[in-house]
């Protein structure tokens, strides 16, 4: 039986029992939710445990096989996406929908368009989009913009507006801070206060314990499709206590032990006076055999580009990139490949997997010479090698013909590093290596990153939670505006020092 808070309001949303079954997969088995009005409700789980089944059940987009749903007192079928939205329920995506070519009031009224006679009323549109942007606070954003033309926080804002633009009551936002920096997060807070100081209700989803604490007012744990802790006090209840509940076990925020120096270890890759015109300039340094380097800075510094750069994907203005002493050609991603270079991009969805393609060919893709037979796959061959990967990874569900779609994050995350596994690559570059990803991946993906450097890889790792880089890295570049501002070991700096480092850009 799930542990449950004791309640004193109540509530907005019930949902009771829910069941949800796919070919193959119990996603839901009776799982027990309810959110107050203007309460700030946090779904917590590791990647796997229903959470994205249940937000879809919530939104109509799935239809739930048991259950019963409870809205404002009154039992409803929420069939379809429009019914979810007529009640008054929002869901705003990790992976923003709005629709890029089209302005911002355009984008907030898609769908429910303004018109009078059959005629598009752009004006109206506008006006009132600016009202719910001052309602949010940002009355900055102009109405009339090409929404592609917004930051990512700026979107976000955006698909708030077209929330609101249709009374809603309840907004579920699904890891909305991923992409965000800082200073981003605090107004998203701002801005989510705001709201349910109006009475409206947020369902919060996030890996990251600690804005559960700050933002969260209850809490509910999913483990393996089953409600295992729900009305948990966010504040009070031990983070301890909420790790325990997601994995069935202890678990700190531990990073592998760093191995003892090796001061003669070879050099894998140089980096040499590299720069990307507009973006950085004049970055070097050296990634010896075995060792983890971490590019420490805020988002829009120019470490991703950074990374890039030296995969080939973006063509060098000038310097110099050479693994194993050998310089690399300029732009080439296959060159880059050949010489053992491996990549784990940002977005790992659009830029690192074929999606609809079975896990086994997502893992071999950068492997294909090894599988083939006289001009013909080794399909046999290719999954047997897939399994061996992923049992040893533990990617769950089993299986290498399932499409890479159907996983969560962390086991999404997992695939892209079999790939590279699977290459025995030289140098392997992590661009945001546990986004999206619940505390127990993290660890098996950190313990995961230190043993490949304990074979020889040299890695360069991008992350904008500080810690994970002073915790996971050797040593450490801060990168604030397309310069290197400090180079030195990992445990000679702390994470305030790094946060004075990207503000102010002084030496330390």
């Amino acid at each position: 039986m799930p542990v449950t808070a004791p309640t004193s309001a109540g509530p907005l949303l019930q949902m009771s029992g829910i069941v949800k079954t796919f070919p193959g997969v119990r996603a839901l088995d009776g799982v027990d939710l309810d959110v107050r009005p203007g309460e700030v409700h946090c779904l917590l789980g590791q990647n796997g445990a229903g959470k994205s089944t249940l937000i879809k059940v919530l939104s109509g987009a799935h239809q739930p096989d048991d259950g019963e749903i409870t809205w404002a007192g009154e039992s409803v079928a929420l069939g379809t996406p429009m019914a979810a939205i007529n009640q008054g329920i929002s869901t705003i995506y990790q992976e923003l929908d709005l629709v890029h070519g089209l302005t911002v009031a355009e984008n907030v009224f898609l769908g429910h368009e303004i018109s009078r006679g059959g005629l598009s009323q752009r004006t109206e549109a506008r006006r009132r989009t600016r009202g719910l942007l001052e309602r949010l606070g940002h009355s900055e954003i102009p109405a009339g913009r090409e929404v592609g033309r917004l930051s990512t926080a700026g979107q976000q804002i955006v698909s708030m507006a077209r929330a609101l633009s249709r009374d809603t009551r309840l907004i579920i936002m699904d890891e909305p801070s991923a992409v965000l920096d800082q200073e981003e997060v605090h107004n998203l807070f701002r801005v989510i206060r705001d709201l349910t100081s109006d009475g409206v209700a947020v369902i919060y989803i996030s890996h990251r314990l600690e804005e559960i604490r700050e933002i969260g007012d209850r809490v509910t744990v999913l483990k393996d499709g089953r409600t295992v802790a729900t009305g948990l006090d966010a504040r009070e209840t031990p983070t301890k206590e909420l790790i325990r509940l997601m994995t069935g076990r202890d678990i700190e925020y531990v990073f592998p032990d760093r191995p003892d120096g090796q001061p003669d270890a070879a050099t894998v890759l140089e980096v040499d006076g590299l720069a990307l015109a507009g973006t950085f300039a004049d970055v070097g340094f050296r990634v010896h055999t075995g060792e983890i380097v971490g590019l420490a800075g805020l988002v829009g510094s120019g470490r991703s580009e950074i990374l890039e750069t030296i995969y080939g994907a973006r063509r060098a203005s000038s310097g110099t990139v050479s693994v194993d002493g050998k310089m690399m050609r300029a732009g080439s991603v296959v060159g880059a490949v050949r010489a053992g270079v491996g990549l784990c991009p940002e977005e790992r969805k659009s830029q690192g997997l074929l999606l609809d393609q079975a896990v086994y060919r997502n893992i071999t893709m950068s492997s294909m010479a090894r599988f083939s037979r006289a001009g013909f796959m080794d399909r046999t061959a290719e999954r047997a090698a897939a399994t061996e990967l992923t049992t040893s990874l533990d990617v769950r569900p089993s299986g290498v013909d399932r499409a890479v779609r159907t996983l969560s994050g962390g086991n999404q995350q997992k695939i892209v590093l079999a790939r590279w596994l699977l290459r025995d690559c030289r140098v392997l570059l992590l661009d945001e290596p546990t986004r999206g990803v619940d505390v127990g991946a993290r660890s098996e993906i950190y313990a995961l990153v230190r043993s490949l450097a304990a074979r020889g890889v040299a890695v360069v790792m991008v992350s904008s939670e500080v810690p994970e880089v002073l915790g996971l890295a050797d040593r450490v570049l801060v990168v604030r505006e397309g310069e290197v501002v400090h180079e030195g070991p990992a445990d000679q700096i702390d994470e305030h020092q790094v946060l004075d480092l990207v503000m102010e850009g002084s030496a330390a």
